[in-house]
């Protein structure tokens, strides 16, 4: 079985990046705080695998309450976003700390992104597959959508337009990644997620190319 073994490569590769990250997240933690000196993370209620709940840590990119004065879903012109917070989201910088969860145990290196109760009530029958394995930091849809904030640019209500834009094609992925289930599957996601962050291939041609 792939699981055990997925769990001992989640713990050293997370292990292994963190000490390689420590002093630019010590600098990032550092700049956030500066900014407003609020809390430097983001503690998120997501679901966990089998209908749970676990805190997904996030650098905090927002405003302080940001959560309680706004939609869960987050275009790249909300007001709400500070100025750290665009540099962090650009790059991808605020979902390091997720890292920590995937040593604790709570997450995977890669897996169906965690999302919020609401959303995760809507789901269909198939969708629930979803729920069958770890959250991950990133997977088919992370590929396919590198910049979920740059198409609810502009939103009215990024709620919604989060669930009729990108939701449907998200579970879609989400359901495939649980069907290919596998090590190559993961290597697979892994590289062709460095290749998006550092801007090397086109999003749309990610997944029909690979």
């Amino acid at each position: 079985m792939y699981r055990p073994f997925k769990r001992i490569f989640d713990i050293v590769v997370g292990l292994i990046i963190l000490a390689i990250i420590s002093l630019p997240l010590l600098l990032v933690a550092f700049l956030i705080w500066r900014h407003d000196r609020g809390p430097v993370f983001y503690r998120a209620s997501r679901v966990a695998r089998g209908g749970g709940f676990f805190t997904m840590l996030k650098f905090r990119t927002m405003v302080l309450n940001a959560d309680k004065i706004g939609a869960s879903s987050t275009a790249d012109d909300d007001p709400r976003i500070t100025r750290v917070g665009h540099f962090l989201r650009r790059y991808k910088l605020d979902e390091l700390p997720q890292l920590l969860n995937v040593v604790g145990g709570s997450m995977s290196l890669v897996g169906p992104r965690p999302q919020v109760k609401w959303a995760v009530d809507l789901y269909t029958e198939e969708e629930l597959l979803a729920l069958t394995v770890k959250p991950g930091i990133t997977d088919y849809a992370s590929v396919y959508f590198p910049n979920e904030g740059e198409i609810l640019k502009g939103s009215t209500d990024p709620d919604r337009d989060y669930m009729e834009k990108i939701h449907p094609i998200k579970m879609r992925l989400c359901v495939r990644y649980v069907r290919e289930y596998s090590f190559l599957t993961d290597l697979k996601i892994l590289a062709l997620t460095g290749l998006t962050v550092l801007g090397l291939r086109r999003a749309e041609n990610q997944l029909t190319h690979s």
